[in-house]
């Protein structure tokens, strides 16, 4: 069964897109296999969180996965093995379709927004991540939002879990 669902996913990734479309934001596309409503679950939950955000590639998890997903609620995530943590305050919060956050773990901070746009059963992620500088953003470098490739897998991967695969040939 698992070699099933292996190769199911393996048909039905998308390609992760990675572009600095300013000198001050940069934006990562993927197309994944489930719908907005679970998407948006898998964002906002901290048990769901947990399972796919961090590329298991990079030997890191959550040591601590606290969010409160509301307007001017807050997030804070700390990564073991080095205890490193990111945390900041929801701006926005409009399910299935809005997310936006700050991130506050330094002075140079960045606004993420996400979007979850469903076509036939599919979701339309766009992460936009807007610094307050090109130095700012060539300080946080790409090498992150590169890893969203393998991150967004393993939300396809959490998806067919959670059943977001039934009922589509």
């Amino acid at each position: 069964m698992d070699a099933v669902r292996e190769s199911e996913l393996a048909g039905m990734k998308s390609p992760t897109t990675v572009e600095r479309t300013s000198e001050r934001e940069l934006v990562v596309t993927r197309t994944v296999n489930g719908p907005a409503r679970l998407v948006f679950e898998a964002w906002t939950k901290p048990e769901l969180f947990r399972q796919w955000w961090v590329p298991k590639s990079l030997g890191m998890s959550l040591r601590s996965c606290e969010m409160d997903v509301r307007v001017g609620g807050t997030y804070r995530l700390e990564f073991e093995p080095d205890g490193v943590a990111f945390f900041g305050t929801y701006n926005e919060v409009t399910p299935h379709s809005r997310l936006v956050w700050t991130n506050e773990e330094s002075d140079e901070g960045s606004v993420t927004t996400v979007t979850f746009a469903e076509e036939s059963g599919k979701t339309l992620v766009v992460m936009h991540e807007l610094y307050p500088s090109k130095e700012a953003l060539d300080a946080a470098g790409t090498g992150a939002a590169e890893a969203m490739g393998e991150t967004f897998d393993q939300l396809d991967e959490l998806l067919v879990t959670l059943g977001a695969s039934e009922g589509r040939s």
